[in-house]
């Protein structure tokens, strides 16, 4: 059976997380760094702050040990889908394409 799209969007999930932590169960600093310049790379252009990074780092290790695991990184993608999603409805939806 093909899975959905929603199947599909969670397996990209869970593989991008582990491409970027590899045999570890948590993202590093240096791990974050590397997946947000490649997955991200328009967003951290566009926040003109070379610590947004740090930043982004600091509130997603909850715990303070230097580690982002996947339900950290689950929630800085939501965060980041809430936006673009707000970015949407206000601008975009409803526009002819």
């Amino acid at each position: 059976m093909v899975p959905s799209e929603m199947e599909q969007a969670m397996e990209t999930l869970m593989f991008t997380f582990h491409k970027y932590a590899g045999d570890k169960s948590y993202m590093t600093k240096d791990d974050l760094h590397r997946m947000m310049e490649a997955e991200f790379h328009d967003f951290l252009k566009n926040q003109n702050d070379p610590l947004a990074v740090d930043k982004i780092m600091k509130d997603l290790d909850q715990c303070r040990d230097g580690r982002v695991n996947f339900h950290s990184f689950f929630s800085l993608i939501a965060g980041l889908t809430i936006a673009c999603n707000d970015y949407y409805c206000k601008n975009m939806k409803g526009r002819k394409q």
